[in-house]
């Protein structure tokens, strides 16, 4: 804007000072012929009155510095100063010769060949009935424009300069007020009045603006709030790879050091750049993907605008305990299956013997009694997972009291002393009354457990110790016992359904597999600490820690 301001005030600089120079070579050309015109008419009276006195030969005598032509009243050329008359065209067709026969005087003009002079003529009519003419050459404005050309390139120079500073200092002059305006806070008084409603709306834009801007910044930081608090991975990105957002969760499995700006093949995980160019492509796709030990589920999702596919959603969800709670499921499923096939079997195996006749009298008593045993088995068995069952879906309304951990052991020891006694494993209880608040009948299923286990584990002639302490806060109680043992690599295995760590001595003395899950899940129930401490060929000790409320 600067710069057009100032051409302009420099052009109509040049504009007036072309136009001043042509007005002023007009105004002095017209002054110069008037004053050559009368100039002309001085003369006239000088040689109007000697050729009235002496006549031609006063012409003939005369030091004129004019031209002086005498013409008849027919226009033949009777003298001239300068031409031979005889030689001269007949001057009767001139208009100032028609002039000053007709009104006495005459006047005109002609222009040269050079357009840089032109001739002026003055005629006076004599008493005789002649006219008497005086020309002279006068210079035309073409010719006084030349004359002057100098001086006005030297003015028209300064004038140049003169504008050119003028134009400057005007030109800041009047955009300083429209630079200063600040865009920000734009105010009234500080500007032009023709540009009050330019800056009344830039107010209004402003506060539109700012507007916006609070209502998308408070947008982000739900969203920021939102994602970073997300277990679940998120990114968004456009057609080419960009990360538009995402949170820190998602940045941890793409397998970069640092926070990408573009998710890259050589760099992003395969299992991700698959997922995302599926989703670019306009499909959408559900994949897992195994990363630092937990299970992810990929789903990416495209994002369209008007029917194009402008970028994609990925979610990552961790799905390692849904996965974890499948295998355990189907593992389940499959160690019931084996758990019921077993003494099934043998109870079908004994009942077709007994039924094709081919048992004995004397060995039927003992089939009977094997078919009993498979039948008490399969009772616990199914008996064990109806209450895992019922602790898994709390379907089951339990009733809390106040349980004393001491009478609870000791009645589970005295129930237990018949089976120590043919293992010839000793039983003690050591401790004091500690109470906590629990459901009595699932606290004392978990004790029974561990002690049973603890018996059938054991060794012959072994030792099993029950310990109940405690103080105001909480409640231990331990059992430990003189046993096989168990392997480091077999303990965090031990609370899982079915894992028996010696098979076959196991299914020997009817276990189901399923006790120390039963404890497990007792132990959540409370609220209680669970901890194992073993040793192979030296013993067991499972401790279970209550908080008192």
């Amino acid at each position: 804007m600067t710069g057009k301001i100032f051409r302009s005030c420099v052009l109509v600089g040049l504009a007036v000072m072309a136009l001043c120079t042509v007005l002023f070579a007009v105004v002095m050309a017209k002054e110069y012929e008037q004053e050559v015109y009368r100039r002309l008419e001085e003369e006239m009276l000088y040689v109007r009155q000697g050729m009235e006195a002496e006549g031609e030969t006063y012409l003939k005598g005369l030091d004129a510095t004019q031209r002086i032509t005498w013409v008849a009243a027919d226009g033949t050329v009777l003298y001239d100063s300068v031409a031979d008359p005889a030689a001269m065209e007949n001057h009767g067709d001139r208009a100032e010769i028609r002039q000053a026969l007709e009104e006495g005087v005459g006047r005109d003009k002609h222009l040269s060949d050079t357009l840089l002079q032109k001739n002026l003529y003055y005629a006076a009519r004599l008493s005789d009935g002649t006219v008497l003419r005086l020309s002279c050459v006068e210079t035309t404005g073409a010719a006084l424009v030349l004359g002057i050309l100098q001086p006005v390139l030297w003015i028209l120079v300064l004038a140049v300069i003169l504008s050119g500073v003028l134009a400057s200092r005007l030109a800041r002059q009047i955009t300083r007020p429209i630079n200063g305006i600040d865009l920000e806070h734009p105010r009234l008084e500080e500007t032009y009045e023709e540009l009050f409603p330019l800056v009344s709306r830039l107010r209004e834009q402003n506060r539109t603006i700012g507007r916006q801007m609070e209502e998308l910044s408070r947008r982000q930081r739900e969203f920021t709030a939102l994602t970073e608090n997300m277990s679940e991975g998120v990114l968004v990105i456009d057609s080419r790879y960009t990360i538009l957002s995402g949170n820190q969760s998602a940045y941890g499995l793409l397998g970069e050091e640092t926070t990408p700006e573009h998710l890259r093949q050589d760099r992003c995980r395969r299992e991700i750049w698959e997922a995302a160019g599926k989703a670019l492509a306009g499909r959408h796709t559900e994949r897992l993907m195994t990363a630092e030990n937990r299970t992810f589920e990929i789903l990416a999702s495209p994002v369209t605008a008007s029917g194009q596919v402008t970028g994609g959603v990925i979610l990552l969800v961790d799905v390692t305990e849904r996965e974890e709670r499948e295998s355990l499921r189907r593992e389940f499923s499959a160690n019931v299956s084996h758990e019921l096939k077993t003494p099934l079997t043998s109870i079908s195996g004994f009942a077709e013997l007994m039924k094709e006749g081919l048992v004995e009298e004397e060995t039927m008593r003992e089939f009977a009694g094997d078919i009993y045993k498979a039948c008490a088995q399969l009772i616990a068995l199914i008996d064990d997972i109806l209450k895992l069952s019922r602790l898994d879906e709390g379907s089951e309304e339990l009733v809390e009291e106040l349980v004393d951990l001491y009478p609870l052991a000791q009645e589970v020891l005295e129930e237990l002393q018949p089976t120590a006694d043919r293992r010839q494993v000793t039983l003690s209880l050591e401790g004091s009354s500690q109470t906590v608040q629990g459901v009595w009948r699932l606290l004392r299923e978990m004790v029974y457990n561990l002690c049973d286990n603890a018996i059938k584990y054991n060794k012959e002639a072994g030792s099993v110790t029950v310990r109940v302490t405690g103080d105001e806060k909480q409640a231990v109680l331990s059992v430990a016992d003189t046993g096989i043992g168990i392997s480091k690599g077999q303990q965090s295995r031990v609370f899982e359904r079915f894992y028996r760590v010696d098979k076959s001595h196991s299914r020997r003395m009817g276990g189901t597999g399923l006790g120390l899950s039963i404890v497990k899940h007792g132990a959540q129930f409370h609220n209680a600490t669970l901890v194992l401490d073993s040793e192979p060929g030296t013993g067991t000790t499972i401790t279970l820690t209550f908080r008192k409320k």
